[in-house]
């Protein structure tokens, strides 16, 4: 049976289960992300009745593929890939959404797998143009804040990167994709919380490290993925900036799980191994 290392569980039952669709309308766009934050008058956060199983419900497995890609999938098997390049391993996988950056050909591809249900650009129709993207799947949200970017060549200009994020059961996790400066307030405020942030740490191609550091800081979410090493030196002295503040966890695993009931209780950072999806793993 293919594992495509995940094993993923999660119900999202935090959103009315909806058909497919994007919208364009900013006040059709739900998030208890953002709505935490602003901590709105009347939210009610909801406590599950029985855990009795966690592994089996309420968890998000997050596998780490390649470079910045990396799989979510639900417990009713609704798979994203980030910065999906085309390429994921020998399997026979197809993701039912892929989110792409516009930052060079590591950050999405010109001729995505054609049976991909919802290929998602980070970058608008139009130049300068935020993407402005809003997919609800039933028990995934994946949802976009616009920031700036360039290439390792040139300026690409404004709002040509995403940060895309996805709200799964209640978790918040959120993919900084090509980043290239430190969001703005009214960039973190659209953002609001993220549980889990999966982060370039190169500290050239895209943000310095001290800077990412400080965001990191300021976001203070319980998880923190690196990606976008480009090399262990470039990991090492990431995680040699953020030891001070967070616990450092070595998986040695390409995979992780994680739930609302097992997020840590201190900000941690845990290091995945990245592994193509092939198709003779068990």
């Amino acid at each position: 049976m293919l594992r495509i290392a995940l094993a993923l569980t999660a119900t999202l039952s935090l959103w009315a289960v909806a058909p497919a669709m994007a919208q364009d309308t900013p006040d059709r766009r739900p998030s208890h992300c953002i709505a935490l934050v602003q901590n709105t008058p009347g939210l009610e956060v909801i406590h599950r009745a029985s855990l009795s199983d966690p592994l089996d419900n309420f968890t998000v497995q997050i596998g780490y593929v390649d470079h910045a890609m990396l799989v979510i999938r639900t417990q009713g098997g609704t798979t994203a890939v980030t910065d999906y390049a085309g390429y994921l391993g020998t399997a026979d996988f197809v993701p039912d959404v892929v989110t792409m950056n516009k930052a060079h050909s590591t950050h999405w591809t010109a001729n995505p797998d054609p049976r991909i249900p919802h290929v998602l650009k980070g970058w608008g129709d139009d130049y300068g143009q935020p993407a402005n993207r809003y997919l609800d799947l039933g028990d995934m949200v994946v949802r976009t804040v616009s920031t700036d970017i360039r290439s390792m060549w040139s300026d690409l200009g404004e709002q040509a990167n995403s940060i895309f994020i996805f709200e799964v059961d209640g978790l918040c996790i959120g993919h900084l994709g090509h980043l290239h400066h430190e969001p703005t307030a009214e960039q973190y405020a659209a953002i609001g919380r993220l549980d889990v942030v999966m982060a370039p740490v190169d500290g050239g191609y895209t943000i310095p490290q001290t800077t990412m550091i400080e965001i990191m800081q300021r976001l203070r979410s319980s998880i923190v993925i690196p990606m976008h090493w480009f090399g262990r030196p470039n990991l090492d002295r990431f995680l040699a900036g953020m030891e001070s503040d967070f616990i450092i966890d070595r998986r040695g695993e390409s995979f992780m799980e994680v739930s609302l009931r097992t997020l840590p209780s201190s900000p941690t950072v845990v290091v995945l191994e990245p592994a193509f999806i092939n198709g003779d793993d068990d």
